[in-house]
């Protein structure tokens, strides 16, 4: 008898012991309900009791979350469309407030936070024109929207850590039409380079060859000088042979002779065979047959 009492004591106590403890983590926070309400909330980690079926135990994560907000159009103050890609972080300080006004739901927190920074930037966005967006304020309004996004978000127990604007960029369309507009004026700077850079070319290509054109002119006069003055050297050095022994001259320039007409296999000459011409074949010294005799 006592034995299948303990059967059934031991595996109750054993029940009603795991029933009533609960464990809490560093990363996490936690709300001890009783019939529903609010008993505890300020729990170190650790291990903790409750006493069970009165009560009930609801864990939240407690560390930075990450909203990622879906791009949403809004107005600058010049009235022109801006597509705004923005992510917020987050984290959970009183948790008690958290529950009552988001019933512990994470979407449900993440919507109204959501709304409240998306309607902060809407505000600041409509005060400022593209220029003052894109060259500058977007960090002005991060860290402005993320000191007003933390002061709306207490009333929901929330901190905000941060309000990032990942990206800026017009509509597809208009888009598109400055993309068109970027193209167009990149190509006419192209053409106006290459343009530039023929002109360039070109007066280049004049300038080398008018230099070619001078050098050459230059070689020719200079080779035509040097020409001439070997000529007269020449004409000079054969006149004072010629005047010093007029034979040697003659047979030099019988020997000039026999080398220009007789240069190729086909020359043919016809003389008498007592001509001057072949004086020199006949007696190296020149000397005529008649002379001889």
């Amino acid at each position: 008898m006592i034995a299948n009492s303990l059967k059934i004591i031991v595996p109750l106590a054993a029940f009603l012991l795991w029933s009533s403890i609960f464990t809490v983590d560093e990363r996490q926070e936690a709300i001890l309900f009783q019939f529903g309400e609010i008993i505890e909330s300020d729990f170190e980690p650790g291990i903790h009791f409750k006493i069970p079926f009165i009560n009930n135990v609801r864990k939240f994560d407690n560390r930075i979350l990450t909203i990622d907000q879906r791009p949403e159009r809004f107005l600058t103050q010049e009235k022109k469309d801006l597509i705004v890609d923005s992510y917020v972080k987050w984290r959970i300080t009183d948790v008690v407030q958290y529950f009552k006004t988001t019933q512990g739901d994470e979407l449900t927190a993440g919507r109204l936070l959501y709304e409240n920074i998306n309607n902060g930037l809407r505000d600041e966005f409509g005060k400022r024109t593209i220029q003052e967006i894109i060259s500058g304020d977007r960090t002005q309004i991060m860290n402005l929207m993320t000191q007003q996004a933390s002061e709306r978000a207490k009333s929901l127990g929330i901190s905000v850590i941060d309000v990032r604007v990942k990206k800026v960029d017009y509509p597809e369309r208009v888009s598109s039409s400055v993309y068109q507009r970027m193209r167009a004026e990149r190509e006419r700077e192209a053409r106006d380079f290459r343009s530039k850079g023929h002109e360039a070319s070109e007066r280049i290509q004049a300038d080398a060859d008018r230099q070619r054109s001078v050098l050459i002119a230059e070689a020719y006069r200079d080779s035509e000088i040097s020409r001439g003055e070997g000529d007269a050297k020449a004409t000079e050095i054969y006149a004072e042979a010629f005047s010093k022994d007029k034979e040697f001259y003659k047979f030099t320039r019988s020997l000039t002779a026999y080398a220009k007409n007789f240069s190729s296999a086909g020359d043919v000459i016809l003389l008498q065979p007592d001509s001057d011409y072949f004086r020199y074949f006949k007696d190296p010294t020149g000397k005529k047959q008649s002379d001889t005799k």
